[in-house]
């Protein structure tokens, strides 16, 4: 657990806090205890809005800009994204200030500090618990080429590090898209609308009068706004599962997670379908893709008068689910 390894940090003296300054945490998930830290002096920071809530319910500080003295960086999976972080935390404390680097075994500090060692940042001794690592980097220039940076794909759309398929369309939004009816209707939601793929494909199509994207990673969102040139477009930094629109939609789109870091987790998928129920007009519909082995079935029937298989492949399935039932 994080709370283990700060606890080992802070008591073998390894990450030695300066008496006065802030403390930037980057991206530490909802859950990660982090009482060890002196409270009045930490700023969380993290663009996944569940978690920025999360913290902010806990009376955690999640805005401000310092001036910070330490920085703890809850490292990711994914490398551009580890090194994004650990760049923001270098440049965010003054010269030979502690940073802190934790992560589980499975979420990548190892190649971190492999990356730290190469780049020439001086780092402590390593510490091992929990089945986790956590070392702490003497702050200095950050290393040419870690900061956060956009990245043109297929079809001229931008993505960075922290969004969903970076490296180009996921094949089941790909498969979607290219299912959407020829004409939809006004009022429309795209329900983790990510980077804007959907979104475009929506905006394409006669009908559309306006539409809500919703995605909790704020660098998604981002993108999304850099890529969607459309004065129909609105933009919401929002958790979907608590999101709640001016007026209802008459239809949604939607290609919902279903991982929770590497851990599957199908509730989340089944939030998203009662999300979309929740906020459909009475004669509204669902368009979804989701992996064929997910559980939704039973759900969509118990929420939708119409549930139809409209395709897709041997990985995704299509779903048209129209007609919400409401409880009388």
């Amino acid at each position: 657990m994080r709370s283990a390894r700060l606890e080992l940090a802070l008591g073998s003296g390894a990450f030695a806090l300066p008496p006065l300054g802030g403390v930037l945490v980057l991206r530490p998930r909802e859950g990660d205890d982090l009482s060890a830290l002196p409270r009045d002096r930490v700023v969380v920071r993290t663009g996944f809005r569940p978690d920025h809530d999360a913290f902010a319910a806990a009376g955690w500080q999640v805005a401000g800009d310092g001036p910070f003295a330490a920085a703890v960086v809850c490292l990711p999976r994914a490398r551009a994204a580890a090194l994004a972080l650990i760049a923001e935390a270098l440049a965010a404390v003054p010269a030979g200030a502690p940073v802190l680097l934790d992560g589980q075994k499975t979420d990548g500090i190892e190649p971190a500090i492999k990356a730290c060692r190469t780049a020439g940042l001086a780092m402590g001794e390593v510490l091992s618990k929990a089945h986790g690592k956590a070392v702490v980097l003497t702050a200095a220039a950050p290393p040419a080429g870690w900061a956060a940076f956009r990245t043109e794909v297929e079809g001229g759309f931008v993505t960075g590090p922290f969004c969903f398929s970076a490296d180009g369309p996921d094949r089941g939004s790909a498969l979607l898209a290219a299912a959407l009816p020829a004409k939809l209707p006004a009022r429309m939601g795209d329900f983790g609308a990510g980077w804007g793929y959907l979104a475009r494909a929506v905006l394409e199509r006669p009908g559309v009068a306006e539409l809500d994207l919703i995605e909790a990673e704020a660098e998604a969102l981002d993108c999304a706004r850099a890529n969607i040139a459309d004065t129909r477009a609105r933009f919401h930094w929002a958790d979907v599962t608590a999101f709640k629109p001016a007026r209802l939609y008459d239809a949604i789109v939607m290609n919902p997670p279903f991982h929770v870091a590497r851990s599957a987790d199908p509730d989340l998928g089944l939030a998203f379908i009662r999300a979309a129920h929740r906020w459909l007009t009475p004669s509204g519909t669902l368009w979804l893709v989701a992996n064929r082995h997910l559980p939704y079935d039973r759900t969509l029937a118990t929420l939708f008068r119409e549930v139809q298989d409209i395709g897709g492949d041997a990985v995704f399935r299509l779903t048209r689910a129209a007609l919400p039932l409401r409880a009388r």
